[in-house]
């Protein structure tokens, strides 16, 4: 029998990027804001296999659906971030292997210890998988939203043909975390408990273990710091609360608020 599962792997592959002319960008540039934003999407989904690499060590791996999942996942973000790379080096800015391997270089040493810190949490709590699942639907919805605000912002036709097809591959990624995070949590108090607790502590903007806290900011105001970046991050705490468990967190609109508030 078919399963959604096995639906979502089938349609997995390399992002089409057929009619998209990156060459335009010689003569209709980006603004340096969009390009900093860019910089930041590029390093966060070429880091994919990082994250890939720390979930693995948990009890992930015993679950065929997860697993089968998560590569079809890493593999379709490696091209989300190929792609991204294309419109810079169309800017002339540094991308693809060379800036990846830069990033890879400056993280901090105790990045090399984060497998040993998942292993140990799925040791002490049967619940990770659960939060995992349900951070990875949060951070693909606030990706999804941070891409549709670019696009909204460049008002660059090519760009914004670009980000929506990348959206609409996020958009089965955000299926998938979604339908595990609800069947987990449904039926289990205790793990609602657990995921609450671990997101209301510890939950950040994608990306914000992996880049400068200063691009981190940035990136929330340039995004949703105006009237409609505001609503639409309200519009993804909105879609969070219908997740069993944790109504009411708010979590990107406090991101957001924090970030305004440390520019001021």
């Amino acid at each position: 029998m078919t399963t959604a599962t096995d639906t979502l792997v089938r349609r997995s592959a390399r992002l089409d990027l057929d009619g998209i002319e990156f060459a335009t960008f010689a003569d209709h540039p980006l603004d340096p804001g969009a390009l900093r934003c860019l910089r930041y999407m590029h390093d966060i989904e070429s880091h994919t296999m990082c994250y890939l690499r720390d979930l693995l060590v948990t009890r992930a791996h015993t679950d065929p659906d997860v697993t089968a999942f998560l590569a079809t996942w890493c593999y379709e973000e490696h091209w989300h971030g190929d792609a991204i790379a294309q419109v810079l080096e169309a800017h002339h800015e540094p991308a693809g292997p060379e800036r990846v391997a830069t990033l890879r270089r400056q993280l901090p040493r105790t990045d090399r210890f984060r497998p040993l810190l998942y292993l140990f949490t799925s040791a002490v709590t049967r619940h990770l998988v659960t939060v995992h699942m349900t951070w990875g639907a949060i951070n693909e919805l606030t990706t999804q939203a941070g891409y549709a605000r670019l696009a909204a912002r460049a008002e660059n036709p090519v760009l914004t043909d670009l980000l929506k097809r990348i959206m609409k591959q996020e958009g089965r990624h955000i299926d998938f975390y979604a339908s595990q995070a609800r069947r987990r949590l449904e039926s289990d108090p205790a793990a609602r408990r657990v995921t609450r607790r671990a997101l209301q502590w510890f939950w950040r903007p994608v990306g914000a273990g992996v880049m400068p806290k200063a691009e981190v900011r940035f990136l929330a105001r340039y995004l949703f710091g105006d009237d409609a970046g505001l609503a639409a991050a309200q519009r993804v705490d909105r879609q969070i609360d219908r997740i069993p468990g944790l109504g009411g967190l708010r979590l990107l609109e406090r991101a957001v608020q924090r970030a305004v508030e440390r520019a001021t």
